[in-house]
Parts: C-alpha cells; sequence; structure tokens
C-alpha cells in the first residue's frame, strides 16, 4: 500500500476520533460494577492476528472518590489460565472522558463514554497513543452476556463512523469458564 494512502487513512481516523465527545450527563456511579466485554473494533494490526482467539471477558469499573475510575479487566487464557489487567482512568475536565497510560502495552489512552444507558450497555471510544502513532479502539459494554442486534448494529456503525474496517468489527463469542476469572 501507498504509504502516503495509509497516512491519509490514519489522519482521517485521528481526526475523526477527536471529535467523538463523551455523552452529555454523564454518571460517574452509574458506571460502577461487573461489565461484559461484547464487542471490540480496532485497525490495530495486532488485533487482525489475534480476533479469531479472542472471547467474551468481564470488566469491574469502581468510582473512586476523586472521579476516576478504577478498570479491571479478566479473561479466559487458551491454557485456562486468567488473564488479568488493571488500569486507573484519571478525569479530565470533561466528564465522562479518561486518561491513562497503560505500563503493560507502553501506550497513553484518551478514553471516552460515548453512550451509555448504565443498567443495559457502555459505548467507550479510545485513542491509544504510543511512539507518535495513534489507533482507534471501540468497545461495547453489557450487564449481561447479550446484546440485543440493534445494539450490535449501533455499534458496528459507530465504528466504521470513526474509521474501522468492517473486518475489524467483533461480536465476541461467550465464554463461561472466563466469567471464573473474575474476582
Amino acid at each position: 500500500m501507498n504509504p502516503f494512502l495509509l497516512l491519509g487513512a490514519l489522519l482521517c481516523t485521528v481526526c475523526n476520533s477527536a471529535e467523538v465527545l463523551p455523552q452529555k450527563d454523564f454518571n460517574l456511579q452509574g458506571m460502577a460494577g461487573k461489565w461484559y466485554l461484547i464487542g471490540f473494533a480496532t485497525n490495530a494490526q495486532w488485533f487482525t492476528n489475534k480476533k479469531s482467539e479472542m472471547k467474551m471477558g468481564t470488566a469491574n469499573m469502581v468510582p473512586t472518590a476523586g472521579g476516576d475510575l478504577d478498570l479491571s479487566y479478566a479473561n479466559l487464557n487458551s491454557d485456562g489460565s486468567c488473564w488479568r489487567m488493571t488500569h486507573l482512568a484519571k478525569k479530565t475536565d470533561t466528564p465522562g472522558r479518561f486518561t491513562f497510560r497503560s505500563q503493560r502495552w507502553g501506550n497513553d489512552n484518551d478514553m471516552r463514554v460515548v453512550d451509555v444507558k448504565y443498567d443495559q450497555y457502555a459505548l467507550v471510544h479510545t485513542i491509544k497513543t504510543k511512539a507518535g502513532v495513534s489507533e482507534v479502539l471501540n468497545k461495547v459494554y453489557s450487564r449481561s452476556t447479550e446484546l440485543s442486534p440493534e445494539l450490535v448494529k449501533m455499534f458496528e456503525q459507530f465504528s466504521k463512523d470513526t474509521g474501522i474496517l468492517p473486518e475489524n468489527i467483533a461480536i465476541l463469542p461467550s465464554n463461561d469458564q472466563s466469567l471464573s476469572c473474575i474476582q
């Protein structure tokens, strides 16, 4: 592929992402509790290699007294062990927008909760930047292990609108064993 076309596509994706705003009237306390990670979408190269292996995981979100969001993720590895990761997402001046640095992956994250019905689903848009290169990551979480066809369609359309190729949008299959990984 022509490197100028690739650069143009990347810049277009970053520009589109910069316009994505968090939901108005965001309620941090409404995010508290257990969520199932059902949808995952990104143009990141690692995803194209791992997409077929990915399964539904869980996330636990805990608002802090200072307005930050403590994120704990868990999923089942192919060998039966539990994979875990945590981040402390720091609040910004914009409610529903958080930033954090991933020590595991060495990237800076600008995370926005763009659409949420606190008892049903949350759509999260993150711009990950490492060594000056930015990638978009969209996730859809649910309070249950299933997502309605309408929400799947909404997630897929949002992901395309933020520059993600249709083949890089995944609705993750359920993995009952991974649910036992959550603490």
